[in-house]
């Protein structure tokens, strides 16, 4: 069994051998289908931090509005159809399988799946354009256990690079920026774009590149959406207070705008790549309602979901993988992410859990 992406020696960041896969296994962090899910669900979440149900069920109550239903697994589904459409559309035959880490489809359950299929050897992507534990390395060690759970001693895997810094991600963002910026009243003072990102401790913040990935990533889009001012702060904030997470929290900074003057934002959730729950209810309601309270003209743009650049962009990093010295595309100053992981990075620190 392997999955590489996983290798010893720092100093190969890149496969540069063309590739033959199987499949395309598309992993995520998945979420309840019902209410009678939601509690089950954040038990798998917070497996092993010794979360107490009490604070569980505080938690819950931001899917009563929904239902019980996580909007994650819908979106999640329809980027995988028009992936398929576009794959089609470009000759490229490879059948996308659908797993999660903490919810049906659980990845070990799509691996059995892909194994009695005959799969051999596969690619995955994870809706993380960030490297951090909970977003990279967390990942890989789900696909390693469950080969091992399954035996699966015949089956490789191999991670695509994170995509912080393609044209395919920033680009979208860009665009939906700018649309967004539309949609504020005019004024002569220049809007101020407020990227978001997950959370986590510091402690697994300094085990990753995912500060210095957020700030490039954001830098980008306000850059190529026309130099306006901006800020990069962090939301959704789960572990115990004791622990010190990355700040500022996205509420709090907005009330520090106000008080230099700032009477537009845009909020921009540069850390994640659907509209799901963190982002509904974390933004749209706690954010949003937050700058009505600062009579502040806000505006929350849209994640890059399954906009067209995007998904060419998931469609390029697969052949990337199978193309022998490709071009990997990037913009900024840091170049295109490692494809072979190095043995220490994204370490855990304590605990935390970006989507």
């Amino acid at each position: 069994m392997s999955i590489r992406g996983a290798q010893t020696l720092d100093t190969q960041k890149h496969d540069d051998a063309a590739q033959s896969y199987d499949a395309l296994l598309f992993l995520s962090f998945g979420g309840p289908e019902g209410m009678d899910d939601v509690m089950p669900f954040l038990r798998n979440v917070s497996r092993g931090r010794n979360i107490p149900d009490a604070r569980l069920e505080e938690v819950s109550v931001h899917y009563n509005g929904f239902g019980g239903v996580s909007p994650i697994n819908a979106q999640n589904k329809a980027l995988i159809s028009a992936l398929e459409a576009d794959f089609a559309a470009n000759g490229l035959d490879l059948p996308i399988y659908f797993g999660n880490r903490n919810w049906h489809p659980l990845v070990t359950d799509t691996i059995e799946t892909m194994r009695k299929d005959g799969v051999k050897r596969a690619l995955v992507f994870v809706t993380s354009a960030f490297s951090c534990y909970s977003g990279c390395r967390q990942y890989r060690e789900d696909v390693m256990l469950a080969l091992e759970t399954l035996h699966a001693d015949d089956i490789q895997m191999d991670k695509i690079r994170v995509y912080y810094n393609h044209p395919g991600f920033v680009d979208t963002m860009v665009k939906h920026v700018t649309d967004a910026l539309l949609t504020l009243p005019a004024s002569e003072i220049q809007p101020h774009l407020v990227f978001t990102a997950h959370s986590i401790p510091i402690s697994m913040a300094t085990g990753s590149h995912y500060v210095e990935q957020l700030t490039e990533a954001s830098h980008l889009v306000a850059e190529r959406a026309g130099g306006l001012p901006w800020s990069l702060v962090y939301q959704s904030r789960s572990g115990p207070p004791h622990i010190p997470w990355l700040t500022p929290d996205v509420s709090d900074h907005l009330e520090s705008l106000h008080d230099t003057g700032v009477k537009q934002v845009a909020i921009v959730p540069i850390g994640f790549i659907s509209d799901h729950m963190e982002v509904l209810f974390d933004l749209d309601h706690e954010a949003l309602e937050k700058a009505r309270t600062l009579n502040m003209d806000a505006v929350r743009v849209a994640t890059v979901g399954t906009a067209p650049g995007f998904v060419t962009m998931i469609r390029e990093l697969v052949v990337e993988r199978m193309t022998a010295s490709p071009e990997r595309k990037c913009l900024g100053c840091r170049g295109p992410n490692h494809d072979i992981c190095p043995v220490n990075c994204c370490q855990k620190g304590a605990s935390g859990r970006p989507q």
